[in-house]
């Protein structure tokens, strides 16, 4: 049975244990997600789906998120359906982001929407201002792992970036990108 199926089947029982765990509000629901973040299996893809429901801004059904991920800043993201999250990724939402249906993130990805200036000298780079893009990713897209997606990009629609791409800019539709910063290798 695939992890779709799954869901699909037991979407009443997970439904009843989302709702029930709302009680413990935003900030108890992002405080269970830390604490079973390493949790294989299906109870902690269940858990952390339940976890991640009641914390982010909006979460589509069918939403996985696998052992090892850390993820900042949940009220400002949004996840589609069928949404597959993978060990080891790195997402901080403080500019916000946007993931849309049908979407894979392979291990070791980082998503950032942040960025430091380093306008006033008088101060270290590291307590200059931040200033906050939001990332867009569009349904139908498969990230490679090792992909840093940079404050402001854009990707869209049914596109592939290539494993270990540094994406620092937007690119069209039906697009493989990749390299270090990336660029458009090819339509598919």
């Amino acid at each position: 049975m695939t992890g779709r199926e799954s869901f699909n089947r037991f979407n009443k029982i997970i439904n009843v244990l989302v709702v029930l765990f709302s009680l413990l509000g935003r900030r108890g629901n992002y405080f269970l997600l830390k604490l079973f973040r390493n949790t294989n299996g299906k109870l902690g893809l269940l858990l952390r789906y339940i976890f991640v429901k009641n914390t982010a801004k909006s979460v589509g059904n069918n939403v996985s998120i696998q052992p090892g991920v850390f993820v900042f800043n949940l009220k400002n993201m949004e996840l589609g359906n069928n949404v597959s999250i993978h060990p080891m990724c790195y997402i901080d939402a403080a500019g916000g982001i946007k993931i849309g249906s049908n979407v894979s993130i392979a291990h070791a990805t980082t998503l950032i929407s942040t960025n430091h200036t380093w306008d006033n000298v008088d101060l270290p780079i590291k307590y200059n201002p931040e200033t906050f893009a939001e990332i867009i990713i569009e349904d139908d897209v498969w990230i490679g792992c090792g992909v840093r997606i940079l404050a402001g990009v854009k990707i869209r629609r049914r596109s592939v970036v290539a494993a270990g791409a540094v994406v620092n800019k937007s690119f069209d539709n039906n697009a493989l990108i990749g390299g270090v910063p990336a660029r458009f290798l090819k339509a598919i």
